[in-house]
């Protein structure tokens, strides 16, 4: 059972506009925020210098494929986003040679 009492929602939402803001001055391109927003969707912030580089380098119509494929899956059969994005991009790539 929970002992510590719930934060305002207010409290919450201050928080994170706080810290959208501290990371949106660090954002120069659009392919930055577009791998900041994959990272986001795959619940894998640790690797998002990835995702910014395969947004920079990988065209866009390939990425939006995969992450397609991976947000049409539902969420208990998919132990993890991250791997199923990129074994769809892997066999996208392939695909395309």
């Amino acid at each position: 059972m929970r002992k510590d009492t719930p934060q305002p929602i207010a409290l919450t939402l201050l928080k994170f506009k706080d810290t959208l803001a501290k990371r949106k001055k660090y954002i120069k391109n659009e392919y930055q925020a577009y791998g900041l927003q994959l990272a986001g969707e795959l619940n894998d912030w640790e690797h998002r210098p990835l995702y910014i580089r395969l947004a920079k380098s990988q065209p866009r119509l390939v990425l939006e494929t995969a992450r397609l494929f991976v947000s049409d899956q539902t969420q208990g059969t998919v132990k993890s986003r991250a791997k199923l994005f990129m074994w769809k991009l892997k066999q996208l790539r392939n695909v395309d040679k």
